[in-house]
């Protein structure tokens, strides 16, 4: 595949190198390729376009030789074979070899499952050694696809992630320097999805498991009791909802300064990615 750039960003051409399953629902797949020698970014929460194939395609179809225009030329493909299109978090960048980490949630793909599985869930599920894929993703460290971005002055960090999110969460979480207080709530699909995540800070992390007797993520905030703190910085992010709802919480009820409260959605319930991005 020919690479173009669309500075800060550019396409990488990508390889699965091994997979590896976390929990029922989450499988981490490892990448490689030539071009992520060429890759950068200083972000905790550094968020990327995956384009994969489709069933039968050897690699995914993604016009990249239409450089800035790649966009309108993917849309005018097939709906059978323009790639399928998904937005993910770096969960780690490693050097020597140059690798990258994608961690994938499942849903649907275990059987009898109440809801069909979509693309994205059925190819993590079933990747491989040598499975080809191409990636938009940063070619400078700071770029504007980086949301977690606590000021200077923060003495308070308090994160909530649903399960989608989780992956940025905990790459946050990884980076944090030491003495750092942060409180942090994550959700995961079923108990053994749950993760032993390191970091130097003073993190409590509370898991929260919503099938299965977990309270709802507004209540567990809202019954919460912070430490105190002069200049907070709150990081959510998840599903579309959820997320506004808990910001009107964290910004009505507890009043924290809007400015020092990041929201990002995901996804939004009851639509695709390409119904939302065409929304967008």
């Amino acid at each position: 595949m020919t690479t173009a750039v669309a500075a800060p960003f550019r396409f990488f051409s990508l390889q699965v190198v091994r997979t590896r399953r976390l929990g029922p629902s989450v499988v981490r797949v490892s990448f490689a390729g030539d071009d992520l020698r060429a890759f950068r970014s200083d972000g905790h929460d550094q968020s990327l376009s995956l384009f994969l194939p489709h069933p039968g395609q050897s690699e995914p179809a993604v016009p990249v030789e239409l450089g800035d225009a790649w966009w309108q030329g993917w849309r005018e493909l097939p709906d059978d074979v323009r790639a399928v299109m998904r937005s993910y978090t770096l969960r780690a960048l490693r050097r020597d070899p140059d690798e990258i980490d994608i961690d994938f949630v499942l849903h649907g793909v275990e059987p009898g499952a109440a809801a069909p599985a979509g693309p994205a869930s059925r190819w993590a599920s079933r990747a491989a050694a040598g499975d080809r894929v191409a990636l938009l993703g940063p070619a400078v460290r700071d770029n504007r696809a980086i949301r977690f971005r606590p000021p200077e002055d923060t003495d308070l960090v308090v994160i909530w992630a649903d399960e989608t999110a989780v992956p940025a969460a905990s790459a946050i979480l990884e980076r944090l320097p030491a003495g750092t207080r942060a409180r942090v709530w994550l959700e995961a699909g079923h108990t053994d999805d749950v993760q032993d995540l390191v970091t130097e800070a003073d993190a409590e992390i509370t898991w929260l498991v919503p099938g299965e007797g977990s309270p709802t993520a507004l209540a567990a905030l809202r019954n919460a009791e912070l430490p105190a703190a002069r200049a907070p910085y709150v990081w959510l992010a998840g599903e579309s909802g959820r997320v506004k709802e808990l910001r009107r919480h964290v910004v009505g009820e507890r009043g924290i300064d809007r400015r020092r409260v990041t929201f990002v959605g995901y996804w939004r319930r009851g639509l695709s990615e390409e119904q939302l991005r065409e929304r967008e």
